[in-house]
């Protein structure tokens, strides 16, 4: 497990992080990789999904028993010396366990208090039960992801739990911690995924609001329905992405495909989208992932093949960007992200 870097730019923060899954020990992670020391309280019994280590990175762990007078008193005294908290708990459960933001607002005035749940702290849903594809479901982001005729698809846990809950988690945080510094009072941080998936998706409200979102997938070329923007399967049964918005990287694409007599300024044309989708395919289908990968990554066609995520860490730019580090198991970790030219 790797340890927090101590010139990173958070080093000399202290944050106490409440066990969970998800988006809250994600958010630690980010925190714990660029320098702060962060401590999860975890209690006798574990998770009821376990997420391995992954999460874990250069955290401190303590097990404490909050049904006990012991283990509160330590859990409080663990916060009383922290900067911040973070949690991910159904509104309502630290303060069953006495570990509330008001515990603390006498005694640790400047405590930031950052909280991370689906529905938000407050509104009908609240404590409510649900999971990422029901948050990202409710904001109206899943009924981008589709395809003509098909229900909608995301990727597991990415957009609502670490987009829209942990990012902004660890961003009104540190927007806290900042104001906390001028101020010297803390307050409590509300990180609701369907608040953080919303404003994740204000460039498509604003489109919409402009007239150049379509509804109808079929129209709408972000939603697999052009030739020139999704993904294609080849030869072997794998795939390969191809994202050429732009004319002149339209221009090469249909070059390097061998489609030359396809005009490209005719490419917002979505009359010719289906015969011409067909083609590309039919194309695509000649070859194998990594044959067309040889032929068409580094060029402007806007490339990339569908790596699995085994494959990902072996990729040639992930290894010479160091996208990917090596746990203590052996197994790969993505690397602390972003970077910074001179601390961390």
């Amino acid at each position: 497990m790797q340890a927090p870097s101590s010139a990173g730019p958070l080093a000399g923060l202290k944050v106490v992080e409440m066990d969970g899954i998800g988006p809250c020990p994600l958010a630690g992670m980010l925190l714990a990789d660029h320098g702060a020391e962060v401590i999860v309280i975890e209690r006798p019994g574990g998770q009821v999904l376990d997420t391995g280590t992954a999460l874990g990175r250069g955290k401190r762990r303590v097990c404490l028993n909050l049904k006990t007078a012991e283990g509160l008193g330590q859990a409080r005294a663990l916060i009383e010396g922290a900067d911040a908290v973070i949690e991910g708990f159904r509104p309502g459960v630290m303060e069953r366990l006495g570990l509330g933001p008001e515990v603390f607002s006498a005694s640790h005035a400047r405590l930031v208090y950052g909280r991370v749940t689906g529905w938000g702290q407050t509104g009908p849903l609240a404590h409510a039960a649900g999971h990422d594809i029901n948050y990202v479901a409710l904001t109206g982001v899943l009924s981008v992801a589709s395809r003509a005729g098909t229900a909608p698809s995301i990727p597991a846990t990415l957009i609502g739990d670490m987009g829209g809950g942990a990012m902004f988690l660890a961003f009104g945080l540190m927007a806290a911690l900042w104001e906390a510094r001028r101020t010297g009072r803390g307050q409590v941080v509300d990180a609701a995924m369907v608040d953080g998936v919303g404003l994740l998706s204000s460039l498509l409200h604003s489109l919409r609001a402009a007239g150049r979102w379509p509804d109808e997938p079929a129209e709408n070329f972000f939603l697999h329905s052009s030739p020139f923007y999704d993904c294609f399967e080849c030869a072997d049964g794998r795939h390969v992405s191809l994202g050429a918005l732009e004319p002149r990287f339209y221009a090469e694409l249909l070059q390097r495909l061998g489609l030359e007599d396809v005009d490209p300024a005719a490419q917002q044309d979505r009359h010719q989208w289906p015969a011409l989708r067909e083609r590309v395919a039919a194309r695509i289908r000649e070859k194998t992932r990594d044959e067309w990968t040889a032929l068409l990554e580094g060029t402007n066609v806007c490339f990339a093949p569908v790596l699995t995520l085994a494959e990902a860490p072996l990729h040639p730019h992930a290894q010479a960007r160091g996208s990917f580090v090596r746990a203590a198991d052996g197994a790969w970790q993505p690397a602390p992200a972003p970077r910074f030219s001179r601390s961390g």
